[in-house]
């Protein structure tokens, strides 16, 4: 019989080899308030992990976050998980087998032909680009969400800012990072499809549209711009983009101990890394990815019948449709008032972690009628779907309302999924099936009380994988893996790859909502949208 601490330094010795033996992959996710690194061995199982806090900016009217604080963030995470590392297996990375990035979508960095950053990175979250979004959506037949890199350099453009007429390339923030460790300009297709629309008979930027968006910033008065020469090139997943080199090495571990070498895979979008992490590549199926920002991606059988407001067309990280319902408000008002109720918890000399905190707040979330006239607004920032322009996080309740635990949670969970709930509305309206919704971020690590609210919230089955904690770094590492096994020659699809080798046996539990649950959240969504009348008033006068 073989001791267990006998049997436990075997398997840590063997993990430790393929740690030193390069038999492993890096995965790395900027979110919106944690940068995440990830390594993980060929099987998916993951061996060590790091994280840094950051948070946005607000500069001069715009959100941004400092190229500084990009570099500073990313040294922080991987010094983490090299440390982990070493913790947990005896030995710090000296190399590794391949490398991927992924981050926040969409946003605006525009660059000088010299590589130099004209302004300050504009995010996601930025809603000025009103104009430029409106007239491309009407010229180009499409939907241009706000958020999109094509609405900005317009905007630009149309504002008369002084830096456009030295835009040599624009590039998103994962493929920024992509570009610091390998010198190549590349981009996956899934992030790409958040900066211009893509064509998926050539898996490339359409390239009729690139000619109408053209003559708009000609005649908006930048002769000089193409876009095809802006943006980067487009790649799908498992193509090559590139290696690691030795000044890429040294942005992630100044200390010298990682050379260069590692295989890259192609920058993705945290839309993208999302549904690789939870499986959801394939028709009929989707995920929800609840963080800072909250979205949903449904991978199409056919195309919609028209454009839709509220409705991005993006792709999978192989290339095939999504419709993807954006919102910019998720859980970090739910986060706040975690926060609130943690301080009190500690003034009254308990020790919790925020873990304990969030089971305890949301363990009466599901008692039914708990929440009935409390209404809850997530918005911190400004959110189309709602029709607001900037946020006013509000909580009321009706005069014959009753005020508890319970009922406060609920509204506060139900609304964490609400602005989504209004966009998914209309994909029920084209008739897009849905078999099964997989969903990841933090609020589903407390176990069954967000995922089933959120079931009732769309009307479909939710899905919560044993990977959901993982992430979009586990994601990017996976897609990392992929690069691997193709380069090796494995023809697979991504999808039949991800099944076989990443997915299969792994446990999951599904919850499916009754038809009553789903008419009750729909009722009650019909009142919380006539309410965000009062959020509006407040975004007037609360100034």
């Amino acid at each position: 019989m073989v001791h267990p601490d006998a049997a436990q330094d075997d398997d840590r010795a063997a993990v430790a080899a393929d740690i030193e033996a390069g038999r492993t992959s890096l995965g790395i996710e900027l979110g919106s308030t944690r940068i995440k690194a990830c390594l993980i061995g060929l099987d998916g199982t993951t061996l060590a992990a790091g994280g840094h806090e950051w948070e946005n900016e607000l500069v001069d009217g715009l959100w941004t976050y400092s190229l500084d604080a990009v570099r500073g963030g990313l040294r922080a995470a991987y010094a983490e998980l090299a440390a982990d590392a070493e913790r947990r297996h005896g030995v710090r990375p000296a190399t590794v087998g391949a490398v991927g990035v992924s981050a926040m979508m969409h946003g605006y960095l525009a660059f000088d032909s010299a590589g130099e950053l004209l302004v300050p990175f504009r995010t996601w979250r930025n809603v000025n680009t009103e104009r430029a979004a409106t007239e491309l959506s009407e010229a180009l037949g499409c939907t241009i969400p706000l958020r999109w890199s094509v609405a900005h350099v317009l905007q630009a453009v149309l504002d008369g800012e002084p830096h456009v007429a030295r835009i040599a390339h624009l590039n998103t923030l994962a493929g920024h990072v992509h570009e610091l460790l390998t010198g190549r300009r590349v981009l996956g297709v899934g992030d790409a499809s958040g900066m211009f629309p893509i064509d998926p008979a050539t898996g490339d930027y359409d390239a009729h549209l690139l000619t109408i968006a053209d003559d708009r910033l000609r005649a908006a008065g930048a002769e000089h711009l193409r876009l095809a020469e802006l943006l980067p090139a487009v790649l799908p997943a498992g193509a090559d983009a590139g290696r690691l080199t030795q000044e890429g090495a040294a942005v992630l571990d100044p200390s010298g101990t990682l050379r260069a070498g590692a295989a890259a895979c192609p920058p993705e979008g945290d839309a993208g890394t999302g549904m690789v992490a939870t499986n959801a590549v394939t028709p009929r199926t989707g995920n929800v990815s609840a963080g800072t920002s909250i979205f949903a991606m449904v991978v199409l059988e056919r195309a919609l019948s028209r454009p839709y407001p509220d409705i991005d067309i993006v792709t999978t990280p192989a290339g095939d449709p999504v419709a993807m319902v954006h919102c910019n408000n998720g859980a970090s008002e739910l986060g706040s008032w975690a926060g609130v109720f943690g301080e009190f918890a500690a003034a009254l000399g308990a020790t919790a972690s925020r873990d304990d905190v969030f089971s305890a707040l949301l363990a009466g979330a599901l008692t039914e009628g708990a929440d009935e006239g409390l209404f809850a607004y997530n918005h911190l920032s400004g959110e189309p779907i709602a029709e607001l322009p900037e946020g006013r996080p509000l909580f009321v309740r009706t005069p014959g309302s009753r005020l508890t635990l319970a009922g406060f949670m609920r509204a506060q969970v139900r609304a964490v999924f609400a602005t989504l709930a209004l966009g998914m509305r209309t994909l029920e309206e084209e008739d897009v099936a849905i078999d099964a919704m997989y969903a990841h971020g933090g609020v589903f690590r407390t176990a069954g009380v967000a995922q089933r609210l959120l079931a009732e919230a769309i009307g479909a089955p939710v899905v919560v994988a044993e990977t959901a904690g993982e992430g979009g770094a586990w994601g990017m590492a996976v897609l990392g893996a992929y690069r691997m096994a193709a380069a090796a020659g494995d023809e697979r699809s991504l999808a039949t790859w991800l099944a076989g080798e990443m997915f299969a046996g792994a446990e999951a539990v599904t919850v499916a909502p009754t038809a009553d649950a789903v008419a009750g959240y729909a009722r009650w969504l019909d009142d919380w949208a006539a309410g965000l009348a009062a959020e509006r008033a407040a975004v007037d006068a609360l100034r």
